[in-house]
């Protein structure tokens, strides 16, 4: 399977909230988003501003994951696959083009990021296999901080 990693185009953002709705566990819809105050709009001007770098990975000319960061935070603030295009090593690349960004390019000393703190969630396993580690913070949602170990 040929797929090319590459930074997002601003008009791309479309893309990245289909794919969020689309993945095999925690989709969220756009609508569902949007109640969050995340739209395509607040985004599109967020990568254009330099506020976020987001990067996809495009299969067949269709974006099929992606991955965005915060430069000033050092947040990692989605990652998302598709479903039927996880365990090819997507999450892992794309992933890795943030925090390879944040390090060099922005210059972050901490690097986090928040996901689901059940053990039976893919991310779980995921993000632990990838080095990164609980902080022991949990947000509003539940969700738990993980930190990037270099």
């Amino acid at each position: 399977m040929q797929v090319q990693l590459r930074p997002t185009r601003a008009d791309e953002v479309g893309e990245l909230f289909r794919v969020r709705a689309s993945t095999a566990e925690n989709a969220i819809s756009t609508e569902r988003l949007a109640e969050l105050g995340i739209t395509p709009e607040a985004v599109r001007a967020s990568l254009l501003a330099g506020e976020i770098h987001s990067w996809v990975a495009v299969h067949e000319a269709q974006v099929v994951g992606f991955c965005s960061a915060q430069n000033s935070s050092g947040e990692v603030l989605v990652l998302a696959v598709q479903a039927g295009f996880e365990g090819r090593g997507l999450g892992r690349a794309l992933l890795d083009c943030a925090v390879q960004h944040l390090r060099a390019v922005a210059n972050c000393q901490r690097i986090w990021l928040m996901a689901g703190a059940d053990p039976a969630l893919r991310s779980h396993g995921f993000y632990r296999a990838q080095g990164w580690q609980a902080s022991g913070r949990h947000d509003q949602h539940g969700d738990e901080e993980l930190l990037w170990q270099a």
